[in-house]
C-alpha cells in the first residue's frame, strides 16, 4: 500500500503498527461498546512527523481517528468497523517543554498523561488543578479535545478555563502554533477555544500552554452521610457561604453506588459506622498559610449535624485516609463495569436543580424498567451528575444495552425540563450525535457544521463523531 509506505518513511517502524495483534488495543473503547478495525495505528514522535502524516492522509483522502489515552466514555476515539480509518495516536508526544513557576504556566505535549503532568507541576511547586478519574491513562490532548471537567471544576473551571495556548495540526497538515502564555490577548477570534471540545473533528492538538495554580499548603477531606440530595445541596451552600475560595471539590454519591464499590472493589472501606442512602465528599484546599482549614471544616460540619443536614462524617487524618475516601468516589465507574452492563448519562442542570433532577430521573427510570439500578454520582458543586443506570440483576446485558436510547431519552426528558445539557463533560463521540439536531439544532448546529466544512472540507478528521451525518467523502 503506497500510503502506508509513505507514512512508514515518516514515522519509522516503531511509529507504525499494522499487525492486528498490535492494533487491537486501539480499536476498542474503554467501555467495550464499540469495536472497529484499522489498517494501521500511526504513532508520530513529534509535531513535525504528525503534520507530515496528516498531509499524506489528506492527499489520499484517508480518514483519521485521533487517539490519546483511549479513555473516551462515548466512543470518541474508536475507528469504524469499515476498517478504512487510520488511528493516529499521540502517545509518543510526551515532552514537557517548559514549566514557569513565576508565570504559573506549563507548556506540554499532548501525549503526556494528566497524572504525569500533575506530578511535574507538583515538582515545580505548583498545582495543575485538572483532576479526573482516568488521569493515570488519559492524555492531555484528549482531555482538552473533550474539554474534560472533573472533580475541581467548582474551584478552577473546566479544561478550557486552564488553556492559554495551543499547537494544532490542521486537517491539511498545516501546523498552527498558538502556544502563547498571555493572560490577555484580544486579537481576533479565540482559535484555541475552537479546538478545545472539538473532539478531534477540526484538528489534532499536539501541545498546550496550561495555567497552573499555587500548590495548596493545606488540604482537608471529609466523607459525610446525608439524608437526601436536598441535604447535600444545603451542605454545599454552607461551605460556599463559609469560604467559597476553599472549596476544591464537592461530590455527591448515592447509597447504592457506594454499596457497589464496597462490594466489588477490593480494599474499599466505608469510613462511617453505618451505611447511608446518600453521601457527600467535600475537599477544602488553600495556598494560604495558617488558614485553619481543619477548624473551618469541623465548624461547618458540626453545625450541619446539629441541623440534621449531616448524620455522620469522617475527616481524613492522613494522606492514606484521604486517598481511601477519594477511592469510594473514583471507583464508581469500575464497580459499575464489574456489575454488568450500564447506560451512562453525563448530564448537567443548574446547581439548584440537582436534587429535583435526581428524584425525577430515578422515578422515571424505575417506571421505564422495573429493577433497573440507578446510581447517580458526581460533581454536585458544578451541577454535573453522572446519572448511571446498571442493568437489573437478572437481565441479559446485551438486551439491556439495546435499550440505551430509550433509557437516555428518559433521563434527558427530565434534563430538558430543568434547562440542562445532555453532555456535561464526556462529549458526544460516536454515542450521542443523534441527539444534536434535537438539542442544538437550527442556527447553532448549522454554525458548527459550517466550521467543520471550512476547516475539514474532505471530512477526514474523526468522521462520524460529534456532528450527525458528517462522514468523510
Amino acid at each position: 500500500m503506497p500510503l502506508l509506505e509513505a507514512i512508514r518513511a515518516v514515522v519509522g517502524d516503531r511509529g507504525l503498527l499494522t499487525d492486528p495483534a498490535d492494533t487491537a488495543g486501539y480499536t476498542e473503547d474503554w467501555r467495550r461498546l464499540y469495536r472497529g478495525r484499522t489498517p494501521a495505528v500511526i504513532r508520530p514522535a513529534s509535531t513535525d512527523e504528525l503534520a507530515r502524516v496528516v498531509h499524506l492522509c489528506a492527499e489520499a483522502r484517508a480518514p483519521i481517528v485521533p487517539q490519546g489515552g483511549n479513555t473516551s466514555m462515548v466512543g470518541g476515539a474508536t475507528p469504524a468497523e469499515s476498517g478504512d480509518e487510520f488511528v493516529l495516536s499521540t502517545s509518543r508526544l510526551t515532552r514537557i517543554r517548559d514549566i514557569d513557576p513565576l508565570d504559573l504556566t506549563m507548556t506540554i505535549e499532548s501525549g503526556v498523561t494528566l497524572k504525569s503532568a500533575q506530578n511535574a507541576a507538583a515538582e515545580a511547586g505548583c498545582l495543575l488543578p485538572l483532576s479526573i478519574s482516568s488521569e493515570g491513562s488519559a492524555n492531555i490532548g484528549g482531555v482538552l479535545a473533550v474539554n474534560a471537567g472533573g472533580n475541581n471544576t467548582v474551584r478552577y473551571g473546566n479544561a478550557r478555563d486552564l488553556v492559554l495556548g495551543l499547537e494544532v495540526v490542521l486537517p491539511d497538515g498545516t501546523v498552527w502554533n498558538g502556544l502563547r502564555r498571555l493572560r490577555k490577548d484580544n486579537t481576533g477570534y479565540c482559535l484555541r477555544q475552537l479546538f478545545v471540545g472539538s473532539e478531534g473533528t477540526l484538528g489534532i492538538i499536539t501541545a498546550a500552554v496550561l495555567k497552573l495554580a499555587p500548590r495548596p499548603r493545606e488540604i482537608c477531606v471529609a466523607f459525610c452521610a446525608v439524608p437526601s440530595p436536598e441535604a447535600a445541596l444545603a451542605l454545599f451552600s454552607r461551605f460556599q457561604s463559609h469560604d467559597p475560595a476553599a472549596v476544591q471539590a464537592f461530590e455527591y454519591m448515592s447509597g447504592p453506588g457506594v454499596d457497589l464499590v464496597l462490594q466489588l472493589i477490593p480494599g474499599a472501606t466505608l469510613p462511617l459506622a453505618q451505611p447511608s442512602t446518600h453521601y457527600v465528599l467535600v475537599e477544602l484546599a488553600t495556598p494560604r498559610p495558617d488558614a485553619a482549614l481543619r477548624a473551618a471544616l469541623e465548624t461547618v460540619l458540626e453545625r450541619a449535624m446539629a441541623d440534621a443536614i449531616v448524620t455522620d462524617a469522617a475527616i481524613a487524618e492522613s494522606e492514606a485516609q484521604r486517598a481511601a475516601i477519594w477511592r469510594l468516589r473514583e471507583e464508581h465507574s469500575e464497580a459499575q463495569k464489574r456489575a454488568g452492563a450500564s447506560v451512562k448519562n453525563d448530564v448537567s442542570v443548574p446547581i439548584s436543580k440537582v436534587p429535583e433532577f435526581i428524584h425525577r430521573a430515578t422515578t422515571a427510570c424505575h417506571t421505564l424498567m422495573p429493577g433497573i439500578r440507578a446510581m447517580p454520582f458526581g460533581h454536585m458543586g458544578d451541577g454535573n451528575i453522572h446519572f448511571n443506570l446498571v442493568q437489573p440483576i437478572e437481565a441479559d446485558p446485551q438486551w439491556f444495552l439495546a435499550q440505551d436510547h430509550a433509557i437516555m431519552d428518559t433521563v434527558n426528558e427530565v434534563v430538558r425540563a430543568l434547562d440542562g445539557s445532555f453532555s456535561a463533560e464526556h462529549g458526544i463521540g460516536k454515542l450521542k450525535p443523534y441527539m444534536m439536531p434535537d438539542w442544538r439544532g437550527g442556527a447553532e448546529l448549522a454554525v458548527m457544521q459550517r466550521i467543520k466544512a471550512a476547516l475539514d472540507p474532505l471530512g477526514i478528521m474523526n468522521p462520524g463523531k460529534l456532528l450527525p451525518g458528517m462522514n468523510h467523502g
